[in-house]
C-alpha cells in the first residue's frame, strides 16, 4: 500500500509541499522573535517617516516576514493543483505542529536548569536559562496572534484564489496567485497585530495601523517580485508530472466532473 502511494507522482509531490510548507511555518516563527532593519540589510540609511500620526516608524521587521511569502507561494501551488481541501488540511497540520512546538519550548523553558549549565555560555552571556527563555518564550498573545493570523489568511488566500480562478480560467495565473496573496497578507498582518499588540499590549490603533501597513507594504512587494516563481514552479511541475495530469489535477481542484479518482484521493 505505501509503495503503491509513494510511487504516485501527485502524490509524493504534495509530500513534499507539505513538509517544505510546514517546516518553513515553524522555522519563521521560531525566528520571528528578531527584529531585523531592511535599510541597513541593504545599505541604505535609515529615515523615519510617519503614518496615522505614529512617528519614528521604519523598515524595523520580524525575520518570520523573510519566510512567509514563500508559505504563499506554496497555498497558491497546492490550491492550483489540490484544490481548497488539500490547503486546508496542510494549513491544520502546520497550526497543530506549531502549536506543539511552542508547548515544548514552554515545557522546556520551565524545567529547572543545571547549575553548571548556567554559565556555559560566552562571556557575554551570563545567565543562560535568561538567554533561552528570552529565545523560546515568546509572549502568549504574540504566539495566539501568529497561529490565528496565519489560518485565518490560508482560509483567505484559498477563497480570493478561487474566486478570480472562477472568472479567468485557466489564464492570468499571475492575478489569482498574487491577488490572492496580496489579500491574505494584508489579513494576516493586521490580525496579528491586532490580538498581539491592540489586545495583548493596549496599543493605540493609530500603532496598530501604522505597524500594519509598514509591514504589509514590506510583503505586498514581495508578493509581487515573487510571482514570476509561480510560473517557475507551474513549469517544472508540468515537466515532472505530464500534460494530461496536470490538466486533470486542475479541473480536480476546481470541483469539474471530469475528475480521475487518483487525483481525488489526492486532493483529499
Amino acid at each position: 500500500m505505501i509503495n503503491k502511494l509513494l510511487s504516485d507522482k501527485p502524490t509524493r509531490l504534495l509530500i513534499i509541499f507539505t513538509s517544505f510548507f510546514v517546516a518553513n511555518a515553524l522555522i519563521a516563527e521560531c525566528i520571528g522573535g528578531k527584529i531585523f532593519s531592511l535599510e541597513t540589510t541593504f545599505g541604505l540609511p535609515i529615515h523615519t517617516f510617519t503614518l496615522f500620526g505614529q512617528s519614528g516608524l521604519s523598515y524595523s521587521l520580524t525575520c518570520g516576514v523573510l519566510l512567509w511569502p514563500l508559505e504563499f507561494i506554496i497555498t497558491d501551488i497546492v490550491n492550483e493543483y489540490y484544490g481548497p481541501r488539500a490547503v486546508r488540511r496542510i494549513s491544520y497540520i502546520a497550526v497543530a505542529l506549531i502549536s506543539y512546538a511552542f508547548l515544548m519550548f514552554f515545557l522546556s523553558i520551565r524545567t529547572p536548569p543545571a547549575a553548571f549549565w548556567l554559565s556555559t555560555g560566552q562571556p557575554d552571556v551570563p545567565d543562560m536559562q535568561a538567554a533561552y527563555s528570552n529565545i523560546y518564550g515568546q509572549g502568549m498573545w504574540i504566539i495566539a496572534g501568529s497561529i490565528t493570523a496565519f489560518l485565518v489568511s490560508q482560509i483567505v488566500d484559498v477563497t480570493v484564489f478561487h474566486r478570480i480562478k472562477r472568472v479567468t480560467g485557466e489564464k492570468r495565473v499571475w492575478l489569482r496567485a498574487t491577488g490572492s496573496t496580496v489579500v491574505s497578507q494584508l489579513v494576516d498582518s493586521f490580525i496579528v497585530l491586532y490580538i498581539a499588540f491592540k489586545l495583548g499590549k493596549n496599543w493605540s490603533w493609530q500603532q496598530v495601523l501604522a505597524v500594519c501597513l509598514v509591514n504589509y507594504s514590506f510583503k505586498f512587494t514581495c508578493a509581487i517580485v515573487l510571482t514570476p516563481v509561480i510560473y517557475f514552479l507551474e513549469h517544472r511541475i508540468e515537466k515532472y508530472l505530464g500534460k494530461e495530469t496536470t490538466e486533470k489535477m486542475k479541473a480536480a481542484a476546481m470541483g469539474k466532473d471530469d475528475i480521475v479518482a487518483g487525483a481525488d484521493v489526492v486532493a483529499g
